[in-house]
């Protein structure tokens, strides 16, 4: 039997619970787990299932059985992949179309957290068009998929403007390419008009930020962390006409693209230096509970990774 992280009794509590080694089918590969990087959406999931759930996206390990259908690498491959909610075991089956070989160099740490961060990021980018020259505003930037799409937007030719919770979120914005970073409070009166619009917060944030988006500009939405209805100023038909307003949903890419491929491109990225996954917390598989804090807490600025 394997061990998986499951919720225990509520809160951010997590339990090994016994699972049965993975079953694949023709087109996945059997993973032995190395490390798995923990999402906010995994919070959002972790509050609302019973214990003995599995849960889980973010993996990176090495393949110990190749697909029965001859895709995908073979036997001792190092690779990254996101897993089907139950990536968090010792061993995982995964969709080979969902995973990436490991360039030399890419450590275990920096390989799962780029994974569900990257692709979102990188999708964000490509639903809002191309950036050359044009001035992109990406709100949660202190978190895992905002520095991530801080790096990517400045690398396709953005002006970048970052916004996050708090001062101490903003830290390391602008070495990652931001020219401009603050907070939510400041923000509208620091920033002025913007081309492109990244947000994932919702609520008074999206508003806000709304309302810095210039006429025939563009609006990607690829979250909700405050859990409000979507909501624009009365008036934003009319104060911004043309205005493109798109919502990105990670897995729901994941039906229509092979995200192999892409994850492949953004792990050759750090493995050349031109992308920082930004692992703020490394720390063992067995005591996930400061993780998980950390992040529910929002003192993690970056993504938060749990080794095996």
């Amino acid at each position: 039997m394997l061990a998986h992280l499951t919720p225990a009794d509520g809160g951010l509590s997590l339990r090994p619970s016994p699972v049965a080694e993975p079953e694949p089918r023709p087109g996945q590969a059997v993973v032995e787990v190395r490390a798995v990087s923990v999402n906010r959406g995994d919070l959002s999931l972790l509050a609302m299932l019973p214990p003995g759930t599995r849960l889980g996206f973010d993996v990176a390990g090495t393949v110990v059985r190749a697909a029965a259908d001859g895709s995908g690498p073979p036997p001792g491959t190092r690779v990254a992949g996101v897993a089907g909610q139950d990536g968090w075991s010792e061993r995982v089956a995964l969709d080979t179309t969902r995973l990436a070989p490991l360039p030399d160099g890419v450590e275990w740490a920096a390989a799962a957290a780029v994974p569900v961060a990257g692709l979102t990021a990188l999708y964000a980018l490509r639903y809002a068009g191309s950036v050359l020259g044009r001035r992109v505003l990406v709100t949660a930037a202190g978190g895992g998929v905002g520095r991530i799409a801080v790096q990517l937007a400045r690398a396709a030719g953005a002006d970048v403007v970052a916004w996050a919770g708090s001062a101490e979120r903003t830290k390391g914005l602008t070495g990652l390419g931001a020219g401009t970073a603050t907070t939510y409070a400041e923000g509208p009166a620091a920033t002025g008009p913007v081309d492109v619009l990244l947000d994932s917060v919702g609520g008074d944030v999206l508003r806000s930020a709304y309302g810095q988006v210039v006429r025939r500009g563009t609006v990607v939405c690829y979250g909700n962390t405050v859990r409000a209805e979507l909501s624009l100023p009365f008036d934003w038909g009319h104060a911004r006409p043309g205005v493109g307003l798109r919502y990105l949903h990670l897995f729901d890419e994941m039906t229509r693209r092979p995200v192999g491929r892409d994850l492949a491109a953004l792990l050759r990225l750090v493995a050349d230096g031109g992308l920082d996954p930004q692992v703020a917390y490394t720390g063992d598989w067995t005591d996930p509970e400061p993780a998980l804090r950390g992040l529910a807490e929002r003192r993690i600025n970056g993504k938060a990774v749990l080794l095996r």
